[in-house]
């Protein structure tokens, strides 16, 4: 069976395997101390084009509870949209390192400036205030949810809302790359790097085995991190899993190939799906594709096709989505058009 079900359904990329194999007799140092590691994170450094700190975590839910714990202080909350990932499919992850997510209204998926400011006003306002979880940073992710994408003017604006009120803005990038290869982009790594306090750069979303790289962007890593991250339960003894994959993505442009090529796909994607009239329930400009099916062509299609539920439509229509990645084929397209005949 074909499948769009999400974009990391396949193990890695090829280039990322034969890496890793090559590497394999080496005998290195552990925790993220040996030559891949930091061979990796100088790249990324080039890439950004800034002097940041980097440093690698396994998954995106790891990664977004870790950093997320390490930076609020004890009486803090971490502002999202109601959508975010960390609201609505991370298990309540955060709430158990014992932060609260106070959820805004989004549009699109994104937390708009307009609203951020209008709560922080309100909160502050309240002369209550000290009774209740303070606002301590926002987090908002580049996809959102919805494969939508922030503009470097919404960003800018949130950038200088968060610096007003003391509070990092904290960008998951778990599909990073697809928004940096966006033809409907603004936004650089340099931007992202220079507007954001601390983001992530996703690698098992975007043809790593695993792994995401954690960018402190200001000076800003929290003081023994490294302990911090082993008292979570989320140190990794071989850290030269991670540097071997994001070393091999950041060598001569893989990762942002790998992105180019899933964005190519998901334009193909959505000329399939325009052609057999379906509509879209969003307009994505990334490699997830959001459309509306009638619950008999859903399940029709899913004995051939998979893909992933996304939310009830109404009574007689749901959404779906399907995704793209580094191991989306034409071959894949075309049996899906033949699918849909």
């Amino acid at each position: 069976m074909v499948s769009f079900e999400s974009d990391y359904i396949n193990g890695a990329h090829p280039e990322i395997l034969r890496r890793l194999a090559e590497t394999n007799g080496e005998a290195l140092t552990g925790y993220g101390t040996d030559r891949y590691c930091e061979s990796a994170k100088e790249k990324i450094r080039a890439a950004i084009g800034l002097d940041v700190d980097v440093e690698f975590l396994t998954g995106g839910t790891q990664t977004n509870a870790v950093v997320i714990s390490t930076m609020l202080r004890d009486h803090e909350a971490v502002v999202a949209a109601k959508t975010g990932h960390i609201s609505a499919h991370e298990g309540g992850a955060i709430e158990y390192t014992g932060h609260k997510v106070l959820e805004l209204p989004q549009e699109n998926g994104k937390v708009m400036p307009t609203v951020l400011e209008d709560y922080l006003e309100t909160y502050y306002a309240d002369e209550n205030h000290e009774h209740m979880p303070a606002p301590g940073m926002l987090y908002i992710s580049h996809p959102t949810e919805y494969g939508t994408l922030y503009t470097k003017a919404e960003l800018e604006q949130l950038s200088e809302i968060c610096h007003r009120y003391n509070m990092p803005l904290f960008m998951d990038g778990a599909r990073l790359g697809y928004a940096l290869a966006s033809r409907n982009t603004d936004l650089t790594l340099t931007d992202i790097a220079r507007l954001c306090d601390v983001f992530y750069i996703g690698g098992t979303k975007v043809g790593a085995l695993c792994g995401e790289a954690v960018v402190f962007t200001k000076d800003n890593k929290p003081p023994h991190f490294l302990t911090s991250i082993k008292r979570r339960g989320a140190l990794i003894a071989k850290g030269r899993l991670l540097g071997v994959q994001f070393d091999t993505l950041f060598t001569d442009g893989l990762y942002f190939d790998i992105s180019r090529h899933a964005i190519d796909m998901a334009e193909k994607l959505k000329e399939i799906f325009m052609a057999h009239d379906i509509d879209f329930f969003i307009d994505s400009y990334t490699n997830q594709q959001f459309v509306v099916l009638e619950n008999g062509q859903l399940k029709a299609l899913k004995e051939k096709v998979a893909f992933s539920f996304w939310e009830k439509y109404d009574d007689t229509h749901t959404v779906v989505r399907f995704a793209t990645s580094w191991s989306t084929t034409d071959s894949d397209l075309q049996y899906l058009d033949s699918a849909l005949s």
